[in-house]
């Protein structure tokens, strides 16, 4: 394994988490658009707290997708075919959430509820089957000797990947509780930090169902003890350290601790698969390794240089937008009709 090979592997894992720092809390938004809002000046303000991101916080799945392929074609090739059905599913929740934005917001008062639904529902699609895809992938998955899955429904849907699916799900949907409780004024804020206090409770049973069910279903323990222990304390300190920011009503700590649950539990992932990309379940030969699905080195090299160019550009643009953008989305009604 080369360092150009380790940089890109690395660099596709840190997209992975901007993506879901950022969009998670989108997607959490998204769930509460049903679940928290009790009438409908309420889901404006929900939803506005992330009209002006929440499509750029999706170019980072677009972004890590190409570098995929560009940097790990066969990586890329093997994902994409043996997962197409769950693919699908996220690209189909993507495209109703996204139209749900614009037609809501151009649909009568009286029409808007079933936007409001494909909204929430789009937010809780994308989320449980990425989960429910990437704990598939680190079980191992029947991958053969030439790179192709002959997968059957248990390999995708099974007690550890449904597990996984609801973890990551829930996840988001506490990221937004902490992201509409910063980012907004009123009763609708106050009720996002109640929710968030009773769902920690459940997040807290979750995470030790997913570490046992880590230990016993993958090989993570075996190949990389220390990272993977870390790691999963990392996860449960960030949790508490959220929960105790909701409690005494810090809302930025809350929201920064739960964003980086995200990225612990993405490094999570990437480390425990190192130095495979793909893990077989019929052979450990049959592996995809980092070293054997890359581009080569030339390629590897061109795109480092472009990269490095650009980003730095791209980081700015985020930034900027966060902070002009910044400003706390107030109630439109009287606090009579928040009731």
């Amino acid at each position: 394994m080369t360092g150009l090979q380790l940089l890109w592997f690395t660099l596709i894992g840190l997209l992975f988490s901007g993506f879901f720092f950022l969009e998670g809390f989108d997607f959490g938004v998204g769930m509460s658009v049903q679940t928290l809002a009790h009438n409908e000046e309420e889901k404006d303000q929900i939803v506005k707290t992330i009209g002006p991101v929440w499509d750029g916080n999706e170019v980072w799945l677009l972004t890590a997708g190409g570098a995929m392929f560009a940097s790990f074609p066969y990586w890329y090739a093997s994902l994409f075919s043996g997962f197409y059905l769950i693919l699908l599913l996220i690209l189909v929740g993507l495209i109703i959430r996204g139209v749900s934005f614009e037609f809501r917001a151009n649909f009568p008062k009286e029409h808007k509820n079933i936007w409001n639904w494909t909204l929430t529902i789009g937010s809780t699609i994308v989320p449980f089957f990425f989960g429910l895809m990437f704990v598939s992938m680190i079980q191992g998955m029947p991958l053969g000797e030439d790179g192709n899955m002959t997968a059957t429904f248990t390999d995708y849907v099974n007690p550890f990947s449904i597990v996984g699916g609801i973890a990551l799900t829930l996840l988001c949907y506490l990221h937004g509780l902490n992201y509409i409780a910063l980012k907004t004024e009123g009763p609708i804020r106050a009720r996002a930090r109640n929710y968030a206090s009773i769902f920690y409770g459940i997040l807290y049973a979750g995470l030790l169902v997913f570490a046992v069910m880590l230990y016993f279903q993958t090989d993570f323990f075996e190949n990389h003890f220390a990272t993977t222990l870390g790691l999963l304390l990392v996860i449960v300190v960030l949790t508490l350290i959220a929960n105790i920011g909701v409690f005494k009503g810090k809302e930025m700590m809350a929201f920064i601790a739960s964003g980086l649950t995200l990225i612990a539990l993405v490094a999570l992932i990437f480390t425990g698969l190192f130095p495979r990309v793909l893990i077989s379940s019929i052979d450990s030969s049959y592996d995809l390794l980092i070293a054997d699905a890359s581009s080569s080195r030339y390629t590897l090299k061109i795109m480092s240089y472009l990269s490095l160019t650009i980003l730095p550009f791209v980081l700015a643009y985020t930034a900027w937008s966060y902070y002009i953008f910044r400003k706390r989305i107030s109630h439109t009604e009287a606090l009579e009709g928040y009731k």
